[in-house]
C-alpha cells in the first residue's frame, strides 16, 4: 500500500458520510491493456486486478460503505482465448480459496450471481463453499458477477416467471417490480447507487441492466490495476456532488 492509500484508511475529511452510496458496482476494465503497457502477459494483468479489487473491497469496509458488487466474468467473455479463459478460471479458484479465511475474519458476506451451473464443477465447489461459510456474516456484502449477462438475466426471470403463471400459480396482474426483481439472479440485492467503469469505456457492456435503471455512473480513463482509494475517492467526490431525482422535479 502506498503512503497516499495508507493516509486515506479512514474516510477523507471531504466526503459525507451521509452521502455515500450504499452499494458500489464497478466494471472492472483495462487489465490487458495495463500488462501490455507494462510488458507483460495479459494474465499478469489479471492478477493484478485481483489486488485492485481485493484494496477496493477493504477500502469500501474502511469507509463504512456497504455493499460492493464486480462484474469479474461476462457471458461474452467465454469469446477470449481459451487459455486466457483457463487461466482466469484457475485464478477465481485459488483467490477464493486462499482468501476465504481472510473474509470470514473479516465479516464479509460473498454471494456470486450469474448461471454458475456453467463454470467448472470445481470453482462451484469453492464458490458454494465460499457463500456457505460467509452466509451469517453481518459486514460488507461482496457480490462477484460470474457468467453473468444482464439481457440473459432478464430472459432468465421471464422464462421462470412464465412457467409459474403456466403452472397457475401466479396471475397475469399479479406481476410487478416487486415479483420480477425476486426472479433475478440479484434477487434480495439492492440497487447499486454507483457504478464505476474503468479505462475510459462508456457502456454498460450487458452488466445490471435492470438494476442500473436509476444508478449514477462514473467513468475513468485510468485502468483497473491502477484504480487505488485515490481514485475511488474522486468517484465517491465525484457522486457526492450529484443530485439524485429518480424522475422527480
Amino acid at each position: 500500500m502506498t503512503v497516499q492509500e495508507t493516509k486515506l484508511q479512514d474516510l477523507p475529511i471531504d466526503l459525507k458520510r451521509e452521502l455515500l452510496p450504499k452499494h458500489v458496482a464497478v466494471i472492472m476494465d483495462g487489465n490487458g491493456r495495463w500488462a501490455k503497457r507494462q510488458g507483460l502477459p495479459r494474465i499478469m494483468g489479471h492478477k493484478a486486478g485481483v489486488d485492485a479489487l481485493k484494496d477496493l473491497l477493504r477500502c469500501c469496509k474502511d469507509w463504512g460503505i456497504q455493499a460492493l458488487t464486480a462484474y469479474a466474468f461476462s457471458t461474452e467473455n467465454w469469446k477470449r482465448p481459451q487459455e486466457e479463459v483457463d487461466f482466469l478460471m484457475t485464478l477465481f479458484q485459488r483467490v477464493l480459496r486462499q482468501e476465504l479465511r481472510e473474509m470470514v475474519e473479516e465479516n464479509v458476506q460473498i454471494q456470486f450471481v450469474g448461471n454458475l451451473q456453467a463454470l467448472p464443477r470445481s470453482l462451484q465447489r469453492e464458490i458454494s463453499r465460499s457463500m456457505e461459510e460467509t452466509s451469517n456474516n453481518p459486514g460488507i456484502r461482496f457480490t462477484v458477477a460470474t457468467n453473468y449477462g444482464g439481457r440473459q438475466e432478464i430472459l432468465q426471470a421471464c422464462r421462470a416467471i412464465a412457467e409459474k403463471v403456466q403452472q397457475g400459480l401466479l396471475q397475469p396482474h399479479e406481476i410487478n417490480e416487486k415479483v420480477f426483481e425476486s426472479h433475478l439472479y440479484t434477487a434480495g440485492i439492492a440497487d447499486p447507487d454507483l457504478l464505476i467503469r474503468t479505462s475510459g469505456e462508456m457502456r454498460l457492456s450487458n452488466f445490471l441492466l435492470w438494476q442500473m435503471a436509476y444508478g449514477e455512473m462514473y467513468i475513468t480513463e485510468t485502468l483497473w490495476p491502477d484504480f487505488d482509494r485515490t481514485e475511488f475517492h474522486r468517484a465517491l467526490c465525484a457522486y457526492q456532488q450529484r443530485e439524485r431525482r429518480f424522475g422527480k422535479v
